[in-house]
């Protein structure tokens, strides 16, 4: 049995609400999010985990790989730019527009 004390109402409103949306009793939602708590690893387990990978082999330093990665972006951003700039051209005027121009 877990008992949690001096919950803020404010707190326990809201969880009441969170509860009643997903058509729980406060108790069997709590529970709900205790497991999926419980399921979670540490931070502790996070960096051991990753402190046991294998390191990863680097040709290019990290910020030649930005610098080359923002260098794309900004080739594909020109040329979406320019595709748009080409649809999007003013028409020339109409005869009846250059006729009208002219007197």
């Amino acid at each position: 049995m877990v008992q949690i004390r001096h919950v803020p109402d404010g707190v326990h409103r809201q969880l009441k609400a969170q509860a009643a949306e997903e058509g729980l009793s406060l108790s069997d939602y709590l529970r709900q999010q205790v497991e999926i708590i419980a399921k979670r690893p540490t931070m502790k387990e996070i960096v051991a985990r990753l402190e046991a990978l294998p390191p990863v082999p680097m040709t290019e330093s990290p910020a030649e790989l930005v610098r080359a990665g923002r260098e794309e972006r900004d080739r594909e951003l020109d040329q979406a730019l320019k595709s748009a700039s080409k649809r999007h051209q003013p028409t020339s005027l109409s005869n009846a527009g250059r006729a009208h121009d002219r007197s």
